[in-house]
């Protein structure tokens, strides 16, 4: 289930996001079964190596140590609106995030105010392993 308070956290991530090229800010908030909240947000730039932020998340709580996951919520509009979208997490994050997560791993949309909420084999369901 995903606290409501790491929508909030997701919220502020937004305001981080550098997205100059398709003017859509995402923000997320990755929670550990520790309780450790990790912030991310999208990063483009002039090439092709932008970033989303499910993955800018993950990298962060995985360089600090983090290899137990609960949750993520994700946040996304284009710029100046409010986050009130379905913003699905794309097949490149879903498979990263697959990597370092329990099948019962909870994705929550913030969706006009409310939270839909996925495992991630509701998203991937078949996923590539070696």
């Amino acid at each position: 289930m995903i606290h409501i308070e790491d929508v909030e956290i997701a919220k502020k991530a937004r305001e981080f996001a550098h997205s100059p090229y398709s003017n859509f800010r995402v923000g997320v908030a990755l929670r550990c079964k520790n309780g450790k909240v990790y912030m991310g947000s999208n990063v483009e730039n002039h090439g092709i190596q932008g970033i989303c932020g499910e993955r800018t998340a993950f990298v962060k709580a995985l360089s600090e140590g983090e290899r137990e996951f609960e949750s993520i919520i994700i946040t996304g509009a284009p710029n100046g609106e409010e986050p009130t979208n379905e913003c699905m997490p794309c097949g490149y994050c879903r498979q990263f995030m697959s990597e370092f997560v329990d099948k019962d791993f909870i994705i929550g949309i913030y969706d006009n105010g409310k939270i839909n909420e996925y495992t991630i084999d509701d998203l991937l369901p078949h996923s590539f392993k070696l």
